[in-house]
């Protein structure tokens, strides 16, 4: 997959004269598998637009264990936020997940643009909020489920993702970072994934998934939360 400006939500609004700024303040970035694009306590002066590949946004902790904070797919901005900070810098380590096309703007500048268009202003806005309320979300999710209901959900997502009329996806980002994200150990992960396919609810065939028993994946997602409640509103399509 590979994304233009103006089909990138943040970008989407603006006019002609105002899309030819962006342009004029945005710089093209290559990176190969695993090369880093910062680290974390650099200084912020630009955010970024993933065009092909993904990026790794992470964190080590104190024992040397990293942990994946998010995966950005391609469409997706990130590190805009930073931009309302007085010095901002990066809180995070990004790196690529195989060859990577990223495109960076100016914050700066961005951020007088912002100053002339109110729709862009509530984009940034509402998709700070959208952000705010995943990890929300989330915290909920490490906190109150099991790794095996962590799991189920992650599933569940990628079903509904792909379309119900598709029972069968290949995971796109390597299982350890998976893992990582989940915040499971990466022999947890696949030894959840293993009792799944005992269990026949699903088919793991090195990263192919096939999911057998749909209705089953989405109650073990949904068992794991707080008085059955469901691990995301999305699960609702399974039923």
């Amino acid at each position: 997959m590979s994304v233009e400006l103006n089909q990138a939500y943040l970008f989407a609004r603006l006019d002609e004269s105002q899309m030819d700024r962006v342009k004029a303040m945005s710089q093209t970035i290559s990176l190969e598998d695993g090369e880093a694009l910062f680290e974390v306590g650099d200084q912020a002066k630009r955010f970024f637009l993933v065009v092909d590949g993904k990026i790794k946004l992470s964190r080590l902790s104190l024992n040397g264990n990293e942990k994946v904070i998010e995966v950005v797919r391609p469409g997706h901005t990130f590190a805009e936020a930073l931009m309302f900070l007085d010095r901002p810098n990066y809180p995070v380590r990004a790196t690529a997940i195989g060859k990577t096309r990223l495109t960076s703007f100016d914050s700066r500048l961005f951020k007088q643009l912002l100053r002339e268009s109110v729709d862009t202003c509530f984009r940034v806005m509402g998709d700070m909020s959208q952000r705010l309320r995943h990890l929300i979300k989330e915290i909920d999710d490490l906190t109150l489920q099991s790794a095996t209901g962590r799991v189920a959900g992650y599933l569940c997502g990628q079903y509904v993702y792909q379309g119900q009329d598709r029972v069968e996806f290949d995971l796109d980002t390597p299982k350890g970072i998976l893992a990582s994200r989940l915040s499971v150990k990466p022999e947890t992960f696949s030894r959840i994934l293993h009792n799944f396919a005992d269990q026949g609810v699903v088919k793991v065939t090195g990263g192919h998934i096939e999911i057998l028993d749909p209705v089953r994946l989405r109650d073990y997602a949904q068992s794991a939360g707080v008085c059955g409640q469901s691990v995301s509103p999305t699960l609702e399509t399974l039923r």
